[in-house]
């Protein structure tokens, strides 16, 4: 559905293309096009430019769209979010609503995942509640966005 309002951008870091093959134990079986589909309709009635890419460079240039283009951001910046400075300091140009989206409980596992430069800049952190951990971002932001 097509609205004048300006779009919620999900935007997904490295691997995340493999999802529902890659470690199900961990990630589960659900694709990002499962993850993509739940997302637009749990969205209804707002636009969404869903976008994944193994390349910081890539990702960066997405947020810098959504400055200008885009209402909001979801993030699941994946090993991005360990250590990617570029992404943090784009998401602070920004200057949107931002929810970080972690689809496994990334404080239980291996400790080089606790560190988040992403969480800086994010005004909601959801980790852990698997790919309906986007559905729940998408709600937080409506209820930002729409009062």
């Amino acid at each position: 559905m097509s609205s004048s309002r300006k779009p919620i951008y999900v935007l997904n870091g490295p691997n995340l293309n493999l999802l529902g093959t890659r470690r199900p134990e961990v990630y589960g079986t659900t694709t990002l096009g499962d993850i993509e589909a739940a997302v637009r309709a749990r969205a209804a009635g707002w636009d969404v430019e869903f976008h994944q890419s193994n390349h910081e460079g890539d990702v960066v240039d997405r947020i810098q769209e959504a400055r200008t283009e885009g209402a909001a951001i979801i993030i699941n910046p994946a090993a991005f979010t360990h250590y990617s400075i570029a992404i943090h300091d784009a998401l602070e140009a920004a200057e949107l609503p931002v929810v970080e989206v972690h689809i496994s409980n990334v404080h239980r596992r291996e400790p080089f995942r606790h560190t988040s430069y992403v969480s800086l800049q994010a005004d909601a952190v959801i980790a852990g509640a698997g790919a309906f951990g986007y559905e729940m971002a998408v709600d937080w932001l409506l209820r930002t966005l729409e009062g």
